[in-house]
């Protein structure tokens, strides 16, 4: 919001403290003062001068020569292209040479105009930034002197700007009377509200002969007020409320109009003119709307209203939806003359479903969204008819019809000494407490020994408890006067939450993934759609059906963000997700959760979800090969090295993978390259290409490989501490195999056969490539696999150490051949 250091200078007379302290003073009571700004820090060279003669322009037609007295007996010569330039004798606005507009966008500097020198220039209000369109210069009225500052002749033209950031429990700071009441009670001035000069013509007409008030719906309108104000004279509003008003945002329109805005901005408070006129059978009903009733609101957009809408009507239908926005049949007009003015306390629920549902957002909807002055009503109401009296030379109606609910309380709140100091946490006066209280609007009904009595205040809905009281307390001395002590707690060990979350996510990043912050929240449809698990927390208000559960895969997130990726040009996507999945729990663990959890009733069968810390990844396009004209693209391989890598990394365990198969491949997965990760015989995860049926069904655009761990099987089988190896002091024998077998044996059945049958001086078995076709049977595959063989005393200081001779190796060769071809039916590929 934006709020003029002037307008609060004039509601607290004995405010001193610069604006750079106020807003200081206020950031630090919650009010936080984004920026301070003095937009026309620049003009203040601007004189009012005199003018002395006006003549013609020797050459162009549209534009005269004019000579002014800048003071001191200084004459000047200008050149001018307005209409409005004032007869010999009248004052006008001087830029002097050197003057910087920034409205403009540039410096005054001499220059020739048709050949004649111009020594400054005669300003209009868009020209200092005082309004959005002018007609002509400025014409200041008043006896002022030639070489007044402009500053002094029109004081409204300085003032400072504060860009305060409300937030949302603060809707009494919407209006410079809340900010000027914090400021008064933080700087111990007494505040009063703005002085209303009693209108000094009134009508002889009752306000009940020209209009009804009924109210339908009390739960929705509490409070509904009208006056009238008759005979008004429609024009501009004066000089310093048209240009405050375009200073804090609002754009002027005539002295009717410009007199509520000026009301929301002072008041925080909305109010909406009609012409009476077009008040039909002078008559205002507020009530719900009716299904589908048309209504066109004052930006012209024919709406269809819906039951839940509150409507102000005259006796043929909506003049105005509740709250937010007026209608356009009954907005003032340039001949209007008689006025009715609404002001009224809505129900903030009822106005923030109707401002959502029509897609809508007003100042006005903005305030009693949050929650107007409910009190208020009746003063800002009289104050709109006397601002009408005076700058619209209207005839106040007397009186006010003001329909009411069932009355509203305020809150009877007892604050305790005692209490006090313990939430604040240090000594805190009682009886300055109580006056700090007093300023804000608090009335104390009863006082005693340590305890006072207090009631709310309707400008604060926020306030309604002991602890609210203490909060404002606290704001008011200072949020940096609470003492920091660290609080008494009994040692525990220490727990590193996260850590293993955080060790996936930077190793994963170190393998060339890159990380993807996706919703917990997903929907029961994507869930469905990965064959996940079905979803065990639903939410009962959720912002949307794409948001209502939570999630128990994260795939959906990471296919999501694929599936994006791909719409905007990115092919080649390497994203990975850490996070847990909310799942069931078993019936043990359903039992254990019952007794330990808290706040758990007994008999109670339901407990928090299984959250299971989780990696999943995802790769398409190519191969990050650099160097490479056409890469290739990332196949079953790359998962399978990445998810290898990943749990060798956690664990600093071996790992092996086993090829999963149509009867174990997850429903989710292709069941030719789904495979399983292992640690011993322990499963921590899976990996493989999406089901085609997948791909299709959620639109993907193409394939893609994923890779699923299960970081809580991982963090069970714990981080194996590495052990020192000695370098062997024996060279090895390597012999390389291919065995060509059916494309159902799957190369990790082929090594542990092959491991099985090498015997004790086969060290290790790296596979080295498969390949089909060429001299390869259909639906075989040649499996080519390196063993190393060195006898195992060569990594100790035995002195017995050999090195192995090509015949043992031979032999061993054989003898794991021969076992292939028995057990897989495998031939050696020549």
């Amino acid at each position: 919001m934006l709020v003029s250091y002037r307008w609060l200078r004039e509601l607290l007379p004995g405010l001193t403290a610069s604006p750079a302290d106020v807003a200081r003073a206020l950031s630090g009571v919650g009010l936080t003062v984004d920026a301070v700004h003095r937009p026309a820090a620049s003009l203040e060279p601007l004189l009012v001068a005199r003018v002395l003669e006006i003549k013609k322009h020797p050459k162009l037609d549209k534009v005269r020569i004019v000579a002014i007295d800048r003071g001191a007996g200084q004459r000047q010569e200008v050149i001018c292209g307005a209409s409005n330039v004032p007869e010999p004798g009248g004052a006008v606005v001087l830029a002097p040479l050197g003057t910087h507009l920034p409205a403009a966008g540039f410096t005054i500097e001499p220059r020739k105009i048709g050949g004649v020198p111009s020594e400054g220039m005669l300003v209009s209000e868009t020209e200092l930034g005082l309004a959005g369109d002018s007609q002509g210069i400025i014409v200041p009225s008043g006896p002022f002197a030639a070489g007044t500052p402009f500053f002094e002749a029109c004081p409204e033209v300085d003032d400072t700007i504060l860009e305060i950031d409300v937030t949302p429990n603060r809707p009494d700071a919407l209006g410079h009377v809340g900010v000027a009441r914090d400021l008064a009670a933080l700087f111990g001035l007494s505040f009063v509200h703005p002085e209303t000069d009693e209108p000094q013509h009134f009508s002889e007409r009752s306000l009940a002969d020209l209009v009804r008030v009924s109210v339908d719906d009390f739960d929705r309108c509490p409070h509904y007020g009208a006056g009238a104000v008759l005979g008004v004279k429609l024009g501009p509003s004066p000089d310093f409320m048209r240009w405050r008003l375009h200073r804090l945002g609002v754009r002027p329109i005539s002295n009717v109009v410009d007199v509520t805005n000026w009301l929301l901005l002072e008041y925080g408070q909305p109010l909406h003119a009609f012409d009476l006129r077009f008040v039909r059978g002078g008559t205002i009903a507020v009530r719900r709307a009716k299904p589908g009733e048309p209504f066109k609101t004052l930006d012209g957009v024919e709406r269809r209203l819906d039951p839940d809408d509150l409507v102000i009507c005259d006796a043929e239908g909506p003049v105005a939806l509740a709250g937010v926005m007026g209608g356009a049949d009954s907005e003032i007009r340039n001949d209007t003359e008689n006025v009715l003015l609404e002001c009224a306390y809505f129900s903030p629920r009822g106005v923030r479903r109707t401002a959502r549902r029509h897609g809508m957002h007003t100042e006005s909807s903005h305030r009693f969204e949050r929650g107007t002055d409910w009190g208020g009503v009746e003063r800002v109401l009289e104050r709109a008819k006397a601002l009408l009296a005076r700058y619209a030379q209207g005839t106040v109606v007397r009186g006010a019809l003001h329909a009411k609910g069932t009355p509203q309380s305020l809150p009877t709140i007892q604050l305790r000494a005692a209490r006090l100091n313990a939430l604040i946490g240090s000594e805190v006066p009682f009886e300055p407490a109580l006056e700090s209280l007093e300023r804000l609007g608090f009335s104390v009904s009863k006082r005693e020994a340590g305890t006072a009595t207090l009631t709310g205040a309707s400008h604060r809905p926020d306030v309604a408890i002991e602890a609210d009281l203490i909060e404002e307390v606290a704001r008011l001395r200072g949020l940096d006067a609470i003492p920091t002590v660290l609080p008494r707690v009994a040692p525990e060990p220490a727990k590193n939450a996260g850590a293993l979350e955080r060790q996936t996510a930077r190793l994963a990043a170190e393998l060339g993934l890159f990380e993807a912050l996706t919703y917990a929240f997903v929907s029961e449809g994507e869930l469905a759609a990965v064959h996940a698990p079905p979803p065990v927390v639903r939410l009962t208000n959720p912002l949307s059906e794409e948001r209502n559960v939570l999630r128990t895969s994260l795939l959906p997130g990471l296919l999501e963000a694929l599936k994006r990726a791909r719409r905007r040009g990115e092919l080649n996507v390497r994203l990975f997700s850490v996070g847990a999945r909310f799942l069931a729990r078993s019936a043990a663990e359903l039992s254990a959760a019952a007794r330990a959890a808290r706040p758990l009733k007994p008999g109670d069968t339901e407990a928090l979800p299984l959250e299971q810390p989780s990696f999943a990844a995802i790769l398409a396009g190519a191969r990050p090969e650099y160097l490479s004209l056409k890469p290739s693209e990332v196949d079953v391989y790359d998962a399978k090295g990445i998810a290898l890598e990943l749990v060798e990394r956690l664990t600093r365990r071996r790992a092996s993978v086993r090829s999963l198969g149509a009867a174990q491949a997850p429903a989710h997965l292709h069941p030719r390259g789904a495979g399983s990760v292992s640690i011993g015989n322990v499963p921590v995860g899976c990996f493989g290409p999406l089901h085609p049926k997948l791909v299709e069904s959620l639109d993907l655009g193409g394939g893609a490989l994923v890779i699923e761990l299960d970081l809580a099987a991982i963090e069970a089988i714990g981080k194996q501490v590495p052990r020192f190896a000695p370098i062997p002091r024996l060279p090895a024998v390597t012999r390389d195999i291919s065995l060509v077998v059916h494309d159902d044996v799957t190369a990790g059945d082929v090594a542990a056969l092959l491991g099985e049958a090498s015997g004790e001086l086969c060290e290790s078995i790296e596979l080295l490539s498969v390949f089909r076709g060429g001299s390869v049977p259909s639906e075989h595959q040649s499996l080519t696999f390196r063993l190393v063989y060195r006898d195992p005393k060569a990594r100790t200081d035995s002195p017995d150490a050999r090195t192995l001779t090509d015949k043992e190796v031979d032999q061993d060769q054989e003898r794991v051949l021969g076992r292939a071809r028995e057990k897989l039916g495998a031939t050696l590929r020549g």
